[in-house]
């Protein structure tokens, strides 16, 4: 750290010589304060890109220990407690925005890390608390925009297994706010991660609906596909949707049907031949089946395995109870195909309490359709759900209800 010629400064005294330690103390301190006087003179001392290690017996201590490390380098303390003065400071003299730590992580990927989650719902407008999260939050914005001012970069991925983008980790510790000012600076929209991942992707798979829509405004791509597994933003929705229920449900409804408006590929097959249909079946929620029906969505395709969605849904038991919607499925689905490829029957059928429905299904399945039959399905898959409403009013009403009214399930159970 070596001597150097000691020059006062206004309002602050030239750091005494001594440990190293006490220095790097007095240089924590000072940027925590936000001391821009006392940080220059300070870094006449210490090199700006070098740890600052804080003794066990500080106050200041216990902070860093929960980075598991009793060491920092001066920028990622500024931007870790949104100091945007010491930060601003610590950048005019020569601080690299991209100076790593550890863990492989840069000053901006440290930066959305330690963003401030702040929730007002339980503030009055106005009041000191709100006065003071506002404050929180308004000052981790301007560090944001001063590290990228300087030059920090917007799509450096981080150093370890996961390769995260500062867009991805935006997504994965809920920084919603930052996303426009990370594009706006450069950032890749659709980039991807180890697991080939897309922001999009991630948003979808956590259903953050808020997230989901400034991506897409700034111009994600909605059907990207993972490489690995063929699945897109839309079968990840579907699939963690499927596992909801109440406002959950909804909320996840609500990020399906924002994709499909958005003009995700309601078809698109995984590398296992997989769609959304086959996904949503399986989990049973009939909002989200209605919601694909609606957007033309194939029952009848099949998976690599054979596996038609109405295989899919009579895996599981709880699905099967659920008759009204059993029903619907069947009606859509012609030929009607229960066995996969290997001539396996679905597991959820071949319980003992099913054993008269698996033999109905099974002589339903073997039995071909009328020619009335026949043009009733063509209707109904040139129009689909979306416009079945639309015909029920050019329709008298038999011929509507013959055209859309479902299976009595009753003679299937007896």
């Amino acid at each position: 750290m070596g001597n150097t010629t000691r020059r006062g400064a206004e309002g602050t005294k030239p750091p005494e010589e001594g440990p190293p330690v006490a220095l790097h103390t007095r240089l924590y301190e000072a940027i925590m304060r936000e001391d821009r006087s006392a940080i220059q003179v300070l870094l006449r001392s210490h090199p700006v890109n070098q740890p600052m290690t804080i003794l066990a017996n500080s106050i200041n201590y216990r902070v860093l220990l929960n980075q598991q490390t009793p060491s920092i380098i001066p920028i990622h303390l500024a931007v870790e407690f949104c100091k945007a003065q010491s930060l601003l400071c610590l950048l005019e003299h020569g601080a690299d925005p991209e100076v790593r730590d550890t863990r492989g992580l840069t000053t901006l990927h440290l930066m959305l890390l330690h963003w401030p989650i702040i929730s007002t719902t339980r503030t009055k407008p106005g009041n000191r608390i709100q006065r003071i999260l506002t404050d929180i939050q308004n000052n981790a914005m301007m560090c944001l925009r001063i590290l990228c001012e300087h030059g920090a970069q917007v799509n450096a991925q981080v150093d370890n297994s996961n390769k995260h983008s500062p867009l991805h980790l935006a997504i994965t510790y809920g920084t919603y706010p930052v996303l426009s000012i990370l594009v706006q600076n450069g950032a890749y929209v659709n980039a991807i991660n180890e697991s080939s991942m897309t922001p999009l992707h991630m948003a979808a798979n956590i259903l953050n609906k808020e997230m989901m829509e400034m991506l897409i405004a700034c111009g994600a791509n909605v059907n990207c596909a993972v490489s690995s597994t063929g699945n897109t933003a839309l079968k990840l929705a579907v699939c963690t949707a499927s596992s909801k229920a109440g406002r959950l449900l909804a909320a996840g409804v609500s990020c399906i049907r924002l994709l499909l408006i958005h003009g995700a590929k309601v078809n698109a097959r995984d590398h296992e031949g997989q769609t959304a249909i086959h996904e949503a079946c399986f989990g049973g929620r009939e909002a989200i089946i209605n919601l694909l029906l609606e957007f033309e969505a194939n029952v009848n395709i099949l998976t690599r395995n054979g596996e038609s969605p109405i295989h899919m849904y009579l895996q599981r038991s709880s699905n099967i109870r659920d008759t009204g919607l059993l029903a619907k499925l069947l009606y859509c689905s012609y030929p009607l195909r229960l066995t996969n490829n290997q001539g396996i029957l679905p597991a959820g059928i071949m319980l003992p309490e099913f054993h008269l429905l698996r033999e109905n299904l099974i002589k339903l399945s073997q039995k071909p359709l009328s020619l009335e039959d026949i043009c009733k399905r063509n209707i109904r898959n040139i129009y689909g759900e979306k416009y079945k409403q639309h015909l029920k009013q050019l329709l008298p009403v038999q011929i509507w209800n013959s055209l859309y009214g479902y299976y009595d399930l009753a003679y299937l159970l007896i």
